[in-house]
């Protein structure tokens, strides 16, 4: 991931900690060319994309995942974020554990953020 600029942010896209990985906050941009969608449900799904990308470099997948906290910059949005949410996670026998939060974003345009906590072998 890098910033308009260009350069890298000062931060771990994962961490583990014994069989633990903690996630950076994942954002909505493509990681092959740099677009973030315009809409809400398709950065939802690119946001969850990104953290299973994350997650699957650490030797997991989505079934990994155990927690995410989910941080969209409006409430309206709720409803449709669950639809993606559970959408994206329709083949996991049990869904993570979640707290979704509403949030002023950082990065103009971004209207959803994921982390999440996964248990990889």
């Amino acid at each position: 991931m890098r910033f308009p600029d260009g350069s890298e942010p000062p931060l771990s896209q994962g961490v583990r900690s014994g069989p633990l990985l903690f996630t950076s906050g994942q954002g909505p941009l493509d990681p092959a060319t740099g677009a973030m969608p315009g809409d809400f449900g398709a950065q939802a799904r690119q946001v969850l994309a990104n953290v299973e990308a994350v997650v699957a470099a650490a030797g997991g997948d989505r079934r990994s995942i155990a927690r995410c906290t989910c941080y969209l910059s409006d409430r309206t949005h709720f409803a449709e974020f669950n639809r993606v949410y559970r959408e994206f996670f329709t083949d996991c026998p049990t869904l993570p554990a979640r707290t979704t939060v509403v949030a002023r974003l950082v990065r103009e345009g971004v209207l959803v953020e994921v982390d999440a906590v996964a248990v990889v072998a």
